[in-house]
């Protein structure tokens, strides 16, 4: 499993680098589109995903918002993956997995 913190860690950096001084005022659309967001990112995390279904799913999640949209759903996504992360430690895999096939089934 690909450790979570490196995961969230490129992540961030690169919406870092596509928007610098974005906000985070989502609309509906875009707060619904962050929640499906973050669950691509745990099923990638869990391996559930390959690339090629991961690529797929994540143009169909932002499909029809523009780039500053896109920058703001792919931020909160990071903030809602790094907030399941919260209080476990990279190396209890067990616990990481647990909490993100939690996620992924809770239908948010």
């Amino acid at each position: 499993m690909k450790s979570p913190i490196l995961t969230a860690t490129v992540f961030a950096a690169l919406v870092a680098q596509a928007a610098p001084g974005m906000a985070l005022s989502l609309s509906p659309e875009e707060f619904h589109a962050s929640r499906q967001m973050a669950c691509v990112l745990a099923q990638q995390e869990l391996g559930q995903l390959s690339e090629e279904e991961y690529g797929s799913k994540t143009h169909r999640v932002l499909a029809g918002f523009g780039e500053t949209e896109r920058d703001a759903v792919l931020a909160k996504a990071l903030g809602y993956f790094d907030g399941l992360m919260f209080a476990i430690t990279d190396d209890n895999e067990q616990a990481v997995a647990r909490r993100l096939e939690d996620f992924t089934t809770s239908n948010t």
